[in-house]
């Protein structure tokens, strides 16, 4: 069984994610929780992916816990096979100004976004399109990223869309982001009574688990597709 290394620092990357992501990924995958005070470099060397979770405060928040050490850390265990998963906060921190890891694309707000739905930072579901069967669907969302384009050569192949079909959940090589939140457990919509309607009943749990297979059991080359 192979090795997911979760960073852990509530609330940035909060208990309640790290619980969710726990809960949908243990079929599969041995789970271990890391924290600040953790050797990086002995956490990846027992590990075959590293991933970050969401939570409640700015991106920014990456400099408390990371220096350019652990930066390149990471970007060495990715060149070597290793493998990132990033949900909300830990799919921006894949991006240019934190861990660099994503080839000719960028993220960004996707509240910032001139066609975003969603206009400000709260708990709401954001309605997205599966790329697999293009069904719809409405995931949990509380101020994730959007893929921005750098480079008009860049590959990479998308999961699921938002609803103005920009890119909410894409791997690149051995890179998994997802801007919504698919390891949310029922009381998060419990909390906000407006979208309890929108309780996936364990269905993103599954698809998380199936993207993170998919991430897995790539090759070192990585691009299955385009965008």
């Amino acid at each position: 069984m192979k090795t997911i290394a979760l960073f852990s620092h509530h609330p940035e990357c909060s208990d309640e994610c790290v619980s969710g992501m726990i809960t949908a990924l243990s079929p599969n995958y041995r789970v271990k929780v890391f924290g600040i005070s953790d050797n990086l470099d002995n956490v990846l060397s027992q590990s075959n992916c590293v991933a970050f979770p969401g939570g409640i405060g700015d991106s920014d928040s990456f400099y408390r816990f990371f220096k350019r050490r652990h930066g390149n850390a990471i970007e060495s265990f990715i060149s070597n096979g290793g493998r990132y998963l990033g949900i909300c906060m830990g799919q921006y921190w894949a991006g240019s100004e934190y861990f660099d890891l994503l080839r000719g694309i960028d993220v960004v707000q996707y509240i910032k976004n001139p066609t975003s739905e969603i206009k400000r930072s709260y708990g709401t579901v954001a309605e997205i399109t599966y790329e697999s069967d293009f069904s719809k669907d409405h995931m949990f969302f509380y101020d994730g990223g959007v893929i921005t384009i750098k480079d008009i050569k860049a590959t990479y192949q998308v999961k699921a869309r938002y609803k103005n079909g920009h890119p909410m959940a894409i791997i690149q090589d051995n890179v998994g982001i997802i801007g919504c939140h698919p390891e949310s457990n029922e009381f998060w919509y419990d909390l906000y009574p407006y979208i309890k309607q929108y309780w996936h009943g364990g269905r993103h749990h599954k698809w998380l688990l199936e993207f993170v297979d998919d991430l897995m059991e790539r090759g070192q080359d990585g691009n299955a597709a385009v965008c």
